[in-house]
């Protein structure tokens, strides 16, 4: 038995044997009772609707969107999501227009047209709204973090 292994053994026979759960500190998940019971669905929360772009947080980030999108077509046949992104329709619009990298395929082949794999925009963009977070945010953007660094003798960061 490999040493690792031998240590991860032990240590859950001593949390057995004191009869207390390993995970002392973890939430609790509440529900019904009988959890069979059926309850209903808590309402929708607000969409932000505001229609103003929100900073990224990181490179890559895939931009929120700042409005509503209930009723939107996106199926086989249409993209509702196209009629306001799809470059020929930003200048009236006045929308952003779909990345470049939506015309490539998983290669980095460019093609001619939206790519499949990035035709449902609900994979990757979501709406905001005003719903209270479940869990504290602790996120800080990568730029504070630079701004925070020390300077070294050498004139860098």
């Amino acid at each position: 038995m490999s040493r690792q292994l031998a240590l991860v053994t032990a240590a859950l026979a001593s949390c057995l044997v004191a009869g207390r759960p390993m995970a002392q500190d973890a939430p609790r998940l509440t529900g019904p009772e009988p959890f069979t019971r059926e309850q209903p669905a808590p309402p929708m929360q607000r969409a932000i609707t505001n229609d103003v772009r929100v900073t990224r947080n990181y490179p890559e980030q895939p931009p929120v969107i700042p409005h509503a999108i209930e009723g939107y077509a996106l199926d086989l046949n249409a993209n509702k999501c196209m009629s306001c992104h799809a470059r020929k329709f930003t200048e009236q619009t006045q929308a952003p227009m779909i990345s470049v990298t939506h015309f490539q395929d998983r290669d980095g082949n460019t093609l001619g047209a939206l790519s499949p794999r990035r035709y449902v925009c609900l994979s990757c963009h979501v709406p905001q709204t005003e719903a209270r977070p479940l869990v504290e945010n602790r996120f800080t953007d990568m730029d504070a973090l630079s701004e925070r660094e020390p300077v070294n003798g050498r004139g860098g960061r």
